[in-house]
């Protein structure tokens, strides 16, 4: 409804993780490459990490729209990970098409084994990518594990892709997968945008939805800073923030978004309501997660030589991740 006001051709933060809305901020970027790499180069295991929010679902969107280009490639998607180890192969083997009703665990994997061997003798790619891995249980993970021995002399003959929350890392960082963590080739791990990223980000899903290519009237700058401060740089909150803020510029019939706006939007979605996790306010990787992007944003700034007195920040450490 916002569209014509704002002379935008269509939504240009719709929440759905659509790969034409892609923006190649460079962690991202590189998460994707890495990926696609890991696949196609048959490196047999790979896992992607990220915070609640931080696009892995639109990285693996993008993903499988970069594999449709071939044909060689064939891949089963679990997203529902919640299954004993024979609903778990019944569903993988079913999602590439093969027969699994009335079969028990030795005959599907019979039958996997075959097929896999069938593909790769073929020079074909087979991938299993399961969302959600952090929801994993000890079970599945370790029939998982079992399936990444199915190779040639030469080959992984199955690509698997475990996506998934931190807390995926720290199951995999237990001794009682040490040997699964040990076979991981390629790894990725997405973060919250820098204040810089975010203004791309942004701007360039701007520019998707038909705005002016750089004009910044619409989101001025201290908008953006505002947004970020509500967001911590989540791309899936910067969706829902600027899209909500959009619908209420449009009801007050405002020509921008201002930094009250913003305010506003983040308090009725209680996004300056803090939300902590005991068994993760003291993990090291949040400190580190904080000082890195601090660090990024204060040399982007000196070099661009946008450091003035009302944009002085805190050097002292300001708590753990929101």
């Amino acid at each position: 409804m916002y569209k014509k006001h704002f002379n935008l051709t269509r939504s240009p933060f719709d929440l759905a993780p659509n790969p034409a809305s892609f923006v190649p901020i460079k962690e991202h970027n590189d998460a994707l490459t890495a990926i696609y790499h890991g696949v196609r180069q048959h490196k047999g295991f790979v896992v992607v990490v990220g915070e609640v929010g931080t696009g892995k679902t639109l990285l693996v969107r993008c993903l499988f729209s970069l594999l449709g280009k071939s044909k060689d490639v064939a891949y089963s998607y679990v997203v529902n990970g919640r299954l004993s180890e024979v609903e778990f192969l019944q569903y993988v083997l079913a999602d590439l098409g093969l027969l699994v009703a009335g079969k028990s665990k030795y005959e599907l994997l019979l039958d996997f084994g075959h097929y896999l061997a069938d593909r790769n003798a073929r020079r074909m790619t087979t991938m299993l990518i399961v969302d959600e891995a952090h929801l994993l249980s000890p079970e599945i993970l370790e029939e998982i594990r079992l399936l990444s021995n199915l190779e040639s002399n030469e080959d992984k003959l199955l690509q698997i892709v475990l996506v998934g929350q931190p807390e995926l890392d720290e199951k995999l960082d237990s001794v009682e997968f040490r040997q699964l963590k040990q076979r991981i080739a390629v790894r990725a791990q997405l973060t919250g945008l820098t204040l810089i990223e975010t203004r791309q980000y942004i701007l360039q899903r701007l520019k998707q939805a038909g705005y002016a290519n750089g004009d910044t009237r619409l989101f001025p700058s201290e908008t953006i800073a505002a947004i970020h401060r509500s967001t911590q740089g989540l791309p899936r909150l910067v969706n829902l923030v600027c899209e909500n803020a959009l619908i209420e510029a449009y009801g007050m019939r405002a020509e921008f978004v201002t930094p009250e706006i913003i305010q506003t939007v983040a308090k009725q979605f209680r996004l300056d309501v803090e939300t902590t996790n005991k068994d993760r306010v003291l993990h090291p990787a949040n400190l580190e997660h904080n000082l890195q992007h601090l660090v990024r944003d204060l040399l982007e700034d000196f070099r661009n030589g946008r450091r003035t007195a009302n944009d002085e920040r805190s050097l002292s450490y300001q708590g753990p991740e929101k």
